[in-house]
């Protein structure tokens, strides 16, 4: 592999930020597609085809066969709300290959052994998410019904441009909410993108029920294209 294209591969990684090596089968050449780039490349619908699943593979183009390398950071989940919920959605997630971390300030939740094998941080949000460096590829969930809680979280979540944002509670809760975070600075554009009531309708009444209907909408969201995501919301 060429070395500047090496470099900018391990910045990129570095970065948690999506990237593709394209490499022409016949001939070994390679170059290389940053992932804010990949909307110009000619490749890309190949190129955003293979982000979403974040699988490398060989493709055929006008220009020949091409074997694209992709290498996408692993997802995260970012959960304020030591809750039942949680309890259940965590194991979910991490079978599903997400880092989880789970932030709820309140210690009688908040322990190890509710929480096995997760990291737990017992602090308030604007405390604990700031060096979390939360980002695109980060789910992130809001379970409190506690506005102390949830709301400066979900200010957070907006600035770092999550890729997926759910919070809990029925309409008239979540219209409530939206007037809340209104008053303090958010934009139209940044309610409209909370997924709420959370998760996919699929009728579920208990915590573990919610928890695989969340897990199915962040999913669809990691995974499905713009077109398709719009119909399984």
């Amino acid at each position: 592999m060429n070395l500047e294209i090496l470099k900018t591969l391990n910045a990129e990684r570095g970065a948690r930020r999506a990237v593709i090596v394209v490499t022409d089968v016949a001939s070994g050449a390679q170059r290389l597609v940053k992932g804010v780039d990949v909307a110009a490349d000619p490749l890309k619908e190949l190129l955003e085809k293979h982000v979403r699943s974040g699988k490398s593979g060989v493709e055929e183009t006008p220009q020949g066969r091409v074997f694209l390398t992709v290498h996408v950071p692993p997802p995260r989940l970012v959960i304020t709300g030591a809750v039942h919920i949680s309890q259940a959605l965590a194991p979910i997630a991490k079978l599903l290959g997400y880092d989880v971390i789970i932030v709820d300030p309140r210690t009688a939740f908040a322990t190890d052994e509710r929480f096995p094998d997760v990291k737990v941080i017992a602090q308030w949000p604007d405390q604990a998410l700031p060096p979390l460096c939360v980002d695109h590829y980060t789910a992130f969930v809001a379970l409190t019904h506690d506005p102390k809680i949830d709301d400066p979280a979900l200010l957070h979540a907006f600035e770092r441009d999550c890729f997926y944002i759910g919070a809990l509670g029925s309409r008239k809760t979540h219209a409530k909410r939206a007037e809340r975070l209104r008053a303090q600075g958010a934009r139209e554009s940044d309610i409209a993108r909370i997924h709420a009531p959370i998760g996919l309708p699929i009728g579920a009444v208990s915590p573990s029920e919610i928890a695989v209907a969340i897990m199915a909408e962040i999913t669809a969201q990691l995974r499905l294209p713009p077109k398709e995501k719009e119909a399984a919301a």
